[in-house]
């Protein structure tokens, strides 16, 4: 290695590198693995992954570089103009070789039934580097297996100590909540506690751990990967949806892992994702068209039925109630293509009552999704960034790791909420205030010194903002402090797909859905909805349906679907469907089927064609998904608005936000999600000030009432509440009936 570059004509920032005889370019300070793989050279290694701090603990990644007398390990060892490496020769092979023998000693020969055999990288490494036969006859140590909850089963004999589930747990989800545990060959992996993994992304250990040690506790032992049958699809249970893959067997959907995609998840998955697959195998899935006997009463009378009789009372019902009768509401997770032939149903129905915005109180700004300011993958990159009502790690988990990226590399991350929500960060600057004070509290003299001299500010704002009752003050406040501030205003959309469905014009030129159900029509056509608990308002909503006819398109014949229903016709979830989703940067993608639609259902797409036949509705001629996506085109609506929900300023005000295992009705069947830590069920959380002044302690019931319901739930007591604000968490049935708001709470 010379004084003088090699190649004078790279870059100053750049050197030049021989692997295995082939000249390479690679960046300054980088290692000789990096090299490597951007050069499509192979160098095996267990503790290097390339999303995670170097540990270079494994050594199997051993190399022979010239005038270094001793192997390197090519993953910690920086590149330098004219080194020259080598990954095959004599010395770096039997290094290589010598090492997988030291990682074999305590590994446990029960590949034949280990759940990680066909795709383990240990296994597939001792193929090519393991002696054939072992030299080692003393015992092989053994190591007691942890609980680490419903999601990650544990084997840690297998555990070869790479330690990358505990880097992922300090450094991407930021929870410290695995380490290692004495030392040498007593060392083991664990939580120290004993307590189950509470990250939201716990799934990630599993994807990162190179041997059977982390494994998938729902899908262990249910099929060999090499049985399985991987598409590709996306998440849709929060605004970002995810790049994943569906391995299905024969049909059956069995597990979510994540798909690389740096612009959207990079090559991770929340646990909300990888998980909720569960929940399309629910006992209650809507497999078969039903319909309500005339004069039954609520709930009762339900029989299976044909489609042909099915869809010919639905168009029965839609014919007797059109125009401004009829009001459309339809969840915001629907596909684009579902949503585009919704919208031209309304039309040829001659109603422009059609609503997505189901969850959300205050409309009266005729508010609609946008795109984020700034793509999501810039994010990490900013110097300031303020946080407004939202519990972002539990609303959307990956959002919130990219948050952290930016704090590790510097960004300075303020918080406006009603309550402390927990964050994996430390935060620079909060307010915690009720929310009827959010709005205001975004005109203080801190926040906007916090501002000053920042080149790349972001304003996040979330689900507890949007959906509450002071939304449109708090939307006026935030834009008119991000144009102040030259800040990216990135507002996240409330539901999987309600960018696309507000491009696509499923929302109201007439009633919004708060108008339409606060004013019932004589019908209804619910799309995708759980009734008893996905709308803003529960009570408005349910005496709105049980008094009017109700055609239900739905993937669960739910009891809270049963009673206001009269048609309930079976459609497929997006794991079962052909579909595209537009994801809160306004990015398209695609999700291809992958699970077989139960029993009868259908794809929503080929029975709103059907529907529409019945009726004669023009427009709908084609005959595939093709043909639904040349007709596609976006929908500009001028959209209507509704009054703005009025407050009593009786008791206290209500904080809701969503609870994360329970945003939606495949979420809510999801086993393993609902038997996790972080759902901690239907509760009410309290400042401990406020529960004393109201005779309230710890663990006591209260009564919670307002316009909209009643509740009755356990009290918790937490000073991270903002005074003056009780704490919910909406998707329980038992919070269902109370809307955001101001809400009386005494003594049960």
């Amino acid at each position: 290695m010379s004084a003088q570059p090699v190649n004078p004509n790279l870059p100053p920032d750049q050197v030049t590198v021989f692997i295995d005889g082939v000249e390479l370019a690679a960046p300054k300070g980088s290692m000789i693995i990096q090299a490597a793989d951007k050069a499509g050279i192979p160098i095996p290694r267990f503790c290097y992954h390339d999303k995670l701090a170097i540990a270079a603990n494994c050594r199997m990644c051993l190399v022979d570089v010239e005038k270094m007398g001793k192997p390197a390990p090519a993953c910690a060892t920086p590149v330098m103009d004219g080194m020259k490496v080598a990954t095959r020769s004599e010395k770096a092979l039997k290094s290589q070789r010598n090492v997988m023998e030291f990682l074999l000693i305590n590994h446990p020969l029960d590949c034949p039934v280990c759940d990680q055999g066909g795709e383990c990288e240990l296994q597939d490494l001792s193929l090519g580097y393991g002696r054939s036969v072992s030299r080692f006859v003393e015992r092989k140590r053994v190591v007691a297996d942890e609980d680490m909850g419903p999601l990650v089963a544990t084997d840690m004999t297998r555990c070869i100590h790479c330690t990358r589930c505990i880097r992922f747990t300090a450094e991407i989800a930021g929870t410290y909540e695995l380490g290692g545990m004495l030392r040498g060959e007593s060392l083991q992996i664990g939580t120290y506690d004993g307590k189950p993994l509470t990250t939201e992304l716990s799934g990630n250990v599993i994807d990162v751990c190179p041997v059977g040690a982390l494994t998938n506790k729902v899908f262990r032992f249910r099929a060999r990967p090499w049985e399985l049958i991987a598409k590709e699809s996306v998440g849709y249970h929060d605004a970002l949806g995810s790049n994943l893959f569906l391995h299905a067997r024969r049909g059956d959907v069995m597990r979510a892992v994540p798909r690389d995609n740096e612009a959207v998840n990079e090559c991770w998955l929340s646990d909300r994702d990888r998980y909720s697959h569960q929940g399309l195998h629910a006992e209650d899935r809507a497999v078969q068209p039903l319909v309500r006997d005339a004069g039954s009463a609520s709930g009762e009378g339900w029989r299976e039925t044909s489609w042909e009789e099915a869809l010919s009372r639905a168009a029965q019902i839609l014919r007797e109630n059109g125009a401004d009768d009829l009001g459309i509401l339809v969840h915001p997770s629907t596909s684009n293509e579902e949503g585009a032939l919704l919208a031209r149903l309304a039309e040829a129905l001659g109603t422009g009552n059609l609503d997505h915005r189901i969850a959300q109180h205050d409309l009266s700004d005729g508010a609609r999704a946008e795109p984020f300011g700034m793509p999501v993958a810039e994010i990490e990159n900013a110097d300031v960034i303020l946080i407004v009502g939202s519990q972002l790690r539990h609303e959307v988990p990956l959002l919130h790791q990219r948050v952290r990226k930016a704090w590790t590399r510097g960004a300075k991350v303020h918080v406006i909420n009603p309550v402390d929500f927990d964050f994996a960060f430390e935060i620079a600057g909060k307010q915690i205030v009720a929310p009827s004070r959010i709005a205001d509290a975004l005109g203080s003299a801190a926040l906007a010194e916090a501002f000053t001299g920042a080149t790349r500010a972001v304003v996040i704002v979330g689900g507890v903002a949007e959906n509450g009752v002071h939304a449109a003050a708090i939307r006026t406040a935030v834009a008119q402090f991000a144009r102040a501030n030259n800040a990216a205003l990135c507002r996240i959309p409330q539901g999987a797909n309600a960018l696309g469905l507000a491009r696509h014009g499923v929302l109201p030129a007439s009633r919004d859905a708060n108008a339409m159900l606060a004013q019932p029509r004589g019908a209804y056509m619910i799309y995708g909805i759980e009734p008893g608990l996905d709308f803003a308002s529960q009570a408005n909503a349910l005496q709105a349906l049980k008094g009017a006819q109700v055609v239900a398109f739905s993937q669960f014949a739910c009891s809270s679907t049963r009673a206001i229903a009269d048609v309930i016709l079976p459609i497929g979830a997006l794991p079962e469907i052909d579909a595209t989703l537009t994801n809160l940067d306004g990015r398209d993608q695609s999700a291809v089927a992958s699970g077989k639609l139960p029993g009868e259902a259908r794809a929503g797409w080929r029975v709103l064609r059907a529907l529409a036949g019945e009726l004669g509705a023009a427009g709908f001629e084609f005959t595939d998904l093709a043909g639904v996506r040349a007709v596609m085109a976006p929908k500009e609506v001028v959209v209507a608005s509704s009054a703005a929900p009025a407050t009593t300023g009786d008791g206290f005000e209500l904080a809701v936000s969503d609870a994360i295992y329970r945003v939606d009705g495949v979420t809510r069947r999801a086993a393993a999600l609902q038997a996790h830590p972080l759902t901690v069920g239907p509760r009410v959380t309290l400042h401990p000030k406020d529960a004393a002044a109201t005779g309230l302690a710890d663990g006591a019931m209260a009564k919670l009432s307002n316009a909209s319901g009643t509740a009755t739930l356990q009290v918790v007591l937490d000073d991270r509440v903002a005074a003056g604000s009780a704490w919910v968490e909406r998707g329980y049935g038992v919070t269902a009936g109370l809307a955001a708001g101001d809400v009386r709470v005494v003594a049960a």
